[in-house]
């Protein structure tokens, strides 16, 4: 499963919005079409956001854009992930940006190939173990950084069980990974994101694989809970895993200094287009939150596992 394709210079997207109730696609045929797909979510997940950054180069290039006009408007896309920078200035330093997009695709699956293999090497047999978020095939290209590690476990017939907690308020968790899992015969089963901590109170957790939209020094950036999961995680001993490439670090800044999302409320005071909360209730809602490098047990990457930075 292709998360992102390109097909007759235009680029096709899985419209994540839709699952998984609907499997359906998104064809971008300009630039900008591609800027709206990573706003609303259309693509998400910092390595598909990456490689469909460099193609919104490529459309910007095909259609005689200026590009480092367009650079700066998809930059402005999502100020979070890491991926998202390093591909659109990897396209405008490039010969020619089409070679470079279909490079950078290519790259994307093999380097979440190693990520697995690296991963699956802390994975027991019997393990149960605990995501957050989705960080699987529909976050890349394909086949996952975080699940990647529990696919290349699976496949190497490893009896393991996943739990994926729900992800509020965009319930990726419930949509994509559960979804993933099931897609794959991987046993998975659904919690509410308050009950992880109690979870792995009982001994029902054995390991925690979580994805990184950016790396820096100090600490991740990650969905936002992915702090409390880590904290609990902390508290009970409890391996806590980042998988994610290369691409996501950024050794030049603290993880403090990372500009973290804003989105809008109507996440929080909907689920899909029920209100549950009064009207005119005031929110907060970022959308990412940052795990300093105390909670984190290593780092795996698709050249080994690390220490944090």
């Amino acid at each position: 499963m292709k998360t992102l394709e390109w097909e007759n210079n235009k680029l096709k997207l899985i419209d994540q919005r839709k699952l998984p109730d609907e499997l359906t696609y998104v064809y971008c045929d300009n630039y900008k079409d591609v800027i709206k797909a990573i706003k609303n979510m259309t693509v998400r997940g910092a390595p598909a956001i990456g490689v469909s950054a460099a193609f919104a180069m490529v459309l910007a290039y095909i259609n005689d854009v200026d590009l480092n006009k367009a650079a700066k408007e998809i930059k402005d896309a999502r100020p979070t992930a890491k991926n998202l920078f390093w591909a659109v200035d990897r396209v405008l330093n490039s010969k020619n940006p089409l070679d470079e997009a279909i490079k950078m695709y290519n790259e994307d699956m093999k380097i979440n190939r190693l990520i697995g293999k690296y991963g699956a090497e802390i994975i027991d047999d019997g393990d149960t173990i605990l995501t957050h978020c989705n960080a699987g095939a529909l976050a890349c290209v394909d086949y996952g950084t975080a699940l990647g590690v529990i696919r290349a476990a699976n496949e190497q017939n490893k009896n393991i069980n996943v739990i994926c907690d729900e992800t509020r308020p965009r319930g990726q968790g419930a949509s994509l990974s559960v979804w993933e899992m099931q897609q794959e015969n991987i046993p998975v089963k659904l919690i509410c994101d308050v009950a992880s901590g109690y979870l792995m109170s009982q001994g029902m957790i054995d390991k925690v694989v979580i994805g990184a939209d950016r790396i820096a020094k100090g600490g991740v950036v990650n969905k936002i809970g992915s702090f409390m999961v880590a904290l609990a995680a902390k508290r009970f001993n409890i391996p806590f895993y980042v998988a994610a490439p290369y691409s996501t670090f950024d050794n030049e800044i603290s993880i403090y200094d990372t500009k973290i999302e804003e989105r809008s409320a109507d996440e929080v005071t909907h689920y899909g287009k029920c209100r549950i909360c009064p009207k005119g209730t005031e929110v907060i809602n970022p959308a990412f939150d940052i795990v300093p490098n105390d909670l984190i047990t290593g780092i795996i990457t698709e050249k080994g596992i690390i220490d944090p930075l």
